[in-house]
């Protein structure tokens, strides 16, 4: 997805993740990755305790000592805010900590240091009977709440602020926020908090903790992955000369949902022709011509998580011989990335790999110049919670880290630009491929698009 500034597959598809869908056939039906859970309405999705658990005891053991206090997000204003999707999406520190899609929550924690038990308590508001017959059942302060959150500790909201006060009273060290915008807008926070009190950012650790993808994270990872290949071919195999921009979007997002995703990661980037060479062209308007590329860069989110792919292809199903020379060119230089990738390495170090593999192989495809003068962006980026996760791009590569490899060469005077991205995760020896059921070759973009007979 949208380039940063130069600064296993398996259980959805079938089959080992070498694999691919063969051209012609049909898609699978949709994941049913989603399980519904009727003490979560309007959430659906059961709670990793386990894992969410050993986050708080990681973060807890980090800090040493301090109060934690972490507020849920509220819900988006129609009138305000222009929601596409739907009208709430939880903040990411928070789901981090719970994996709670409900509203206007607080999480608070308490780290006592010198080997004390920490303590951890979930604040829900009270329930409304007459709201809830407009916004649907929600998640109250009782039992329900302490069984499917794990948490065993669960208040309403109204006794929040007695709680955080006596907290506050036995200070055991610093108070902990993840310091945005929106929390420096809550106002107990601005009368609790920043009166007297040695108040820190919690962002930067817990930014840290998220690197490192556990197992919970990576099967959503792998799931909003899966999600978005199917979108993928769906869209490949809808494409053809004269047909739309947003008809191509159409077909990939409609699969996205129909196959179970939350919302898109991001914009969809569906570019043709001229519009294929602009990086974060996301207007999706023009009418395909025969002979043009297609740059799509889109991704499906599920369970908070986002998948991020790019594909480039012929809107005929053909490469003409200097789309493909450019085409494999980029293959080839992701394919050099990819197999630098190992622990201990660096986004940097992924950077130069190939940057200076394409200056050596570009020949006199680009001109007088080596085709990396037209690699206009970034390799790489983190990929989690967000397109372009949180964490430190000068960290070495450490197993569960998950990231994009995405070389391009855009060449505006041509009307030709080529992206090829896909998501990989770290291991103890390398790397693997997220999004390795998606046709990558000039030859298996072909085959894909071939009509189906």
């Amino acid at each position: 997805m949208r380039p940063l500034a130069a600064v296993a597959l398996v259980t959805a598809l079938g089959g080992p993740a070498a694999t691919q869908t063969p051209p012609g056939a049909a898609l699978p039906p949709p994941i049913g990755a989603w399980h519904p859970v009727a003490e979560l309405p309007g959430m659906g999705r059961p709670v990793d305790t386990a894992a969410v658990a050993a986050r708080r005891r990681a973060l807890l053991t980090r800090l040493g000592r301090g109060v934690i206090l972490i507020p849920a997000a509220h819900e988006r204003q129609l009138e305000r805010d222009y929601v596409q999707d739907n009208d709430f999406r939880q903040h990411n520190t928070f789901f981090y900590f719970t994996e709670l899609e409900t509203q206007d929550a607080w999480l608070l924690m308490v780290a006592r240091g010198g080997g004390e038990a920490g303590e951890t308590v979930l604040f829900l508001p009270p329930r409304d009977p007459g709201q809830e017959r407009w916004t649907g059942l929600r998640l109250g302060p009782d039992s329900t709440a302490a069984r499917v959150s794990g948490i065993p500790r669960v208040l309403s909201t109204d006794s929040l602020d007695r709680v955080l006060r006596g907290a506050l009273l036995r200070p055991p060290g610093p108070v902990y926020l993840p310091l945005d915008p929106t929390t420096r807008d809550e106002e107990r926070v601005r009368e609790l908090v920043f009166t007297g009190n040695d108040v820190r950012n919690l962002r930067p650790v817990v930014d840290s903790m998220r690197l490192v993808k556990d197992a919970d994270e990576l099967a959503r990872l792998r799931t909003a992955v899966d999600i978005t290949t199917l979108g993928h071919i769906a869209a490949l195999q809808a494409a053809h000369p004269g047909v739309w921009e947003y008809e191509i979007e159409a077909a990939l997002e409609g699969t996205f949902r129909r196959n179970g995703a939350d919302r898109v990661g991001y914009p969809s980037i569906v570019g043709s022709g001229p519009n294929s060479t602009t990086l974060h062209y996301d207007v999706n308007r023009r009418q395909t011509q025969d002979g043009d590329l297609v740059v799509m860069d889109a991704g499906a989110e599920w369970g908070q998580y986002t998948a991020d792919v790019t594909r480039t292809f012929p809107i005929n199903g053909t490469f003409t011989a200097r789309q493909r020379a450019i085409y494999d060119l980029v293959f080839a230089v992701q394919q050099a990335a990819f197999e630098a990738t190992r622990p201990g390495t660096t986004i940097d170090q992924l950077n130069r790999v190939a940057r200076d593999y394409m200056r050596a192989h570009s020949g006199s495809l680009c001109g007088d110049q080596t085709c990396d003068a037209y690699f206009i962006h970034g390799l790489s980026h983190w990929l989690g919670m967000d397109v372009h996760d949180v964490g430190d791009y000068s960290t070495p590569l450490r197993p569960g880290m998950v990231l994009t490899l995405e070389p391009g060469i855009y060449l505006a005077r041509e009307k030709l630009g080529v992206r090829i991205e896909d998501d990989v995760v770290v291991t103890a020896t390398g790397a693997q491929w997220l999004s390795a059921q998606l046709p990558r070759t000039s030859d298996g973009i072909e085959r894909l698009m071939r009509p189906r007979r």
